[in-house]
């Protein structure tokens, strides 16, 4: 009988996953409203439990942190969330029904599940977007957008969400999606030149 990945290497691949043990953990410490050190224990204890008895899908991750950038993308991503907040809030106001929204589809870079997902959770996190569906073979998130009501405002919005996920992978990222948001920006970079020079 032939064995898989998961049996061959169960113990590093039940190790590696490590961040969502972290998770869990800290998840039964907030339903607790308590982070004693034995509670915290408990809730450590209850989830490799469940990460041992529930097949769980494995999740990826990159052994890659970058300290610097996960601070840069956290500092970012609460800045967006207020001015957005404010944003929302002035165009509820001046403009209430008369404000156009609009699906826009943004391809990621990336295909990796955890990049796309938080990506996705990000974007959504953001008052005026709404992530509403997810083409995964693709990368493609499809997002409800608040006052987007041209071709201008939806360009301006993609590359919004693709700087995003730039944060994201500069901070956790592989290297290979870390080498293909470097050359899309080298290539957007040339490109931008270009029609100046032209």
């Amino acid at each position: 009988m032939s064995t898989g990945p998961d049996d061959q290497d169960g113990g590093r691949s039940f190790w590696s996953q490590w961040p969502i043990l972290l998770g869990l953990t800290l998840t039964w410490g907030a339903l607790w409203e308590d982070f004693s050190p034995g509670v915290l224990l408990a809730g450590v204890v209850f989830s490799m439990l469940t990460l041992s008895f529930y097949r769980l899908p494995r999740v990826n991750f990159s052994d890659r942190f970058n300290l610097w950038y996960a601070l840069v993308f956290t500092f970012r991503f609460l800045w967006h969330v207020v001015t957005a907040s404010i944003s929302v809030a002035w165009d509820a106001i001046t403009q209430g029904p008369k404000i156009v929204n609009s699906v826009v589809a943004v391809p990621l870079r990336s295909h990796d599940d955890l990049i796309v997902t938080l990506t996705g959770h990000a974007l959504a996190l953001v008052p005026g977007s709404l992530v509403i569906d997810v083409d995964r073979p693709s990368s493609t998130l499809y997002l409800h957008c608040l006052n987007v009501d041209n071709a201008e405002a939806v360009e301006g919005f993609r590359a919004e969400a693709l700087s995003t996920e730039a944060a994201i992978i500069r901070a956790i990222g592989t290297k290979a999606d870390l080498a293909l948001v470097r050359e899309d920006e080298a290539r957007r970079a040339d490109a931008t030149a270009g029609r100046r020079l032209g």
